[in-house]
């Protein structure tokens, strides 16, 4: 059984996540159970494999419950704990694995299970699918829903979008549709020229200023999904995809996790700036000496966002609190430290390395390569529990004031100097996953070996 190894850990040992098969099997019970009665959950079902090769399961966001004690009882011997409860309804959570959060109602029948999936936008999931349905929750929002498909007493499909909120219904919190526009325009509009001290200055005082105006969860909702467009536009196979989960009106809901990658001078103030957001640190990595590098997770749980930050670091840099200390600089670069070097810093001008979501991995593959002429590179884990593969990357020109300082200071070769000046360097990647069982954590020796094989100076 995979688990991830951390030298040192300590208090870390919270984060290693296993996989989690019989709440797996509970949840993937419940879906069976609506799909059978909801000829329309079944068809949507399908059309998602067969059209985006994304899996109704991955996209479920609550299960709701009648007053089935037996139910009840084989959820919490899954791993579900109940915690405080929402208006009435007993509200569960998995601390163990990546599973929708259960809400039980004592008054339903018993026999009736619901199911909300988590979209991008309610209003262009409904207008994809042709659907006519009263929308609960005005625009700004933190939690709005529609009734689908029900069969009383027995099953219901739903679909939620979410603003920085996880909670069951709304709590009385509501942000100015007009104030929202307004911030993520700024988020679209930021800065992220080649000033990167200025570029970061820019970054922090507009997300304070979102904060103030709308609130810390709901300025990270906002900031990422400008992150998402940006690096959209820089990928072809992004390009690609998203088109794709738009004719079914999902947008990126079925986002995992967002990788950025940041020099060794620019970490400690890129998780500042996260933390700013609400992220809490999760998991650190270090890939082994010889592949130089190293990574921070950060989740923020009420914007339900990802973070695996990429930094070059040395095996005795793991046991400090890299995440807070400032790294010195080297007089050499690692596969991260060089990308940003040609590229930026992901947080700016380079935008994400990659955005990864989860899909049936055989299918995306399949259907990206025939369709669309996107390639996906050979997986760099194949875990029964945990599937990744890059899709091949784009590749971006270099400003010649990159490579020439990077020349200058004998950090790359002359011949290194040359290629990058006529065909440019990979930049971002699609990546493509697949989770299975619940399980939460990464693959670290894969992450490794797909590192070495993306490094700029070995790519063909």
């Amino acid at each position: 059984m995979f688990r991830i190894a951390v030298p040192n850990a300590g208090s870390l040992k919270e984060f290693q996540w296993t996989p989690q098969p019989a709440a797996a099997a509970w949840m993937h019970e419940a879906s069976r159970h609506v799909r059978e009665q909801l000829p329309w959950a079944a068809s949507y079902a399908q059309r998602l494999q067969n059209e985006a090769g994304v899996r109704f399961d991955d996209l479920i966001d609550t299960v709701l419950l009648g007053d089935n004690p037996e139910r009840i009882a084989a959820a919490e011997a899954a791993g579900w704990v109940r915690g405080a409860d929402d208006r009435g309804w007993e509200m569960y959570h998995h601390p163990d694995g990546l599973f929708p959060l259960i809400a039980v109602g004592r008054r339903l029948p018993a026999a009736r299970i619901a199911i909300d999936l988590k979209v991008e936008s309610i209003e262009d999931f409904l207008r994809a699918n042709g659907l006519d349905r009263t929308i609960v929750g005005d625009r700004g929002a933190p939690w709005r829903w529609a009734s689908i498909e029900e069969r009383p007493g027995l099953a219901t499909l739903g679909a939620v979008e979410r603003l920085g909120w996880r909670g069951l219904w709304n709590d009385g919190r509501h942000v100015d549709p007009r104030t929202s526009a307004r911030l993520l325009d700024g988020f679209r509009a930021r800065r992220r020229g080649f000033d990167e001290d200025a570029g970061f200055d820019d970054a922090e005082r507009l997300i304070d200023g979102a904060i103030q105006a709308a609130g810390r969860d709901v300025a990270c909702h906002l900031f990422f999904s400008a992150e998402r467009e940006y690096w959209e536009r820089r990928n072809r196979a992004g390009q690609v995809q998203k088109a794709r989960q738009d004719r079914l009106g999902l947008g990126w809901a079925n986002h995992d996790h967002h990788t950025y990658r940041a020099s060794r001078r620019h970490f400690a103030g890129l998780i500042s700036i996260f933390e700013r957001l609400g992220f809490q640190l999760r998991e650190r990595f270090y890939a082994g000496r010889e592949a130089g590098w190293g990574a921070q997770i950060v989740e923020q749980p009420n914007a339900g966002i990802v973070i695996f930050a990429d930094v070059d670091l040395s095996p005795d840099e793991l046991v400090i609190d890299f995440a807070h200390n400032s790294l010195p600089e080297r007089d050499r670069l690692g596969t991260v430290g060089l990308w940003c070097a040609l590229h930026g810093e992901s947080f700016l001008e380079a935008g994400m390395h990659h955005l990864e979501c989860q899909f049936d991995f055989d299918a995306l593959k399949r259907q990206l390569e025939s369709e669309a002429g996107v390639q996906v590179m050979k997986p760099f884990t194949n875990f029964p529990y945990l599937r990744q593969a890059f899709t091949e990357g784009d590749r971006w020109p270099v400003r010649p004031e990159r490579i020439d300082r990077l020349l200058d200071a004998r950090l790359i070769t002359h011949e290194q100097a040359s290629k990058f000046r006529a065909e440019g360097a990979i930049g971002s990647h699609l990546e493509n996953l697949e989770r299975n069982d619940g399980f939460k954590g990464f693959n670290q020796t894969g992450v490794s070996e797909i590192i070495a094989r993306t490094d700029p100076r070995h790519a063909p």
